[in-house]
């Protein structure tokens, strides 16, 4: 298949991502233009569909396709003798920041289900009770800290419960 040329609806079939999406790479420059059929058709190297595969796994992996350009930016570059990104350092950035999601959905798991067990039917009375799960009084703290976004420095919510 090597030199031979698809159309959109071919290419977008063979990815498995719609028309759409390849005009859309296209603008953000993740996508070259492809050619033209003398009919005005877009015609696209088949290499493309590697490509867009590695877009979409690379975004089902956190990375925005700000990153992802900056990703095959760097891959360019390296293979032009240049090595000025890794993509090591930038999978364990993500990593990190992958793994705070986690442990931000964990903790409000954790909180929804203290907050079930605990029969909390109303955010407040629970709030008035000692007993009460729910963080109210961390997220008072971090709205005191940072008035402008409510939130300290993370929109987050907090990572370990300070009773």
């Amino acid at each position: 298949m090597t030199g031979s040329r698809l159309r959109s609806g071919q290419l977008a079939d063979a990815a498995g991502v719609n028309q759409q999406t390849l005009r859309y790479y296209e603008r953000r420059g993740l996508l070259e233009s492809p050619q033209r059929s003398p009919g005005g058709h877009r015609l696209y190297p088949a290499e493309t569909v590697t490509l867009l595969r590695v877009i979409k796994t690379a975004q089902r992996l956190g990375f925005t396709l700000d990153e992802v350009g900056d990703l095959l930016d760097a891959g360019r570059h390296r293979h032009r003798g240049r090595s000025d990104a890794d993509l090591q350092a930038r999978a364990r950035e993500k990593l990190v920041e992958i793994e705070q999601r986690l442990a931000d959905l964990t903790f409000i798991r954790d909180t929804l289900r203290d907050a079930i067990s605990a029969g909390c039917d109303d955010l407040v009375t629970c709030a008035a009770s000692p007993r009460c799960p729910l963080p109210f009084a961390e997220l008072a703290e971090q709205r005191q800290r940072s008035p402008a976004t409510g939130y300290g420095t993370s929109s987050r919510l907090p990572l370990a419960r300070r009773r």
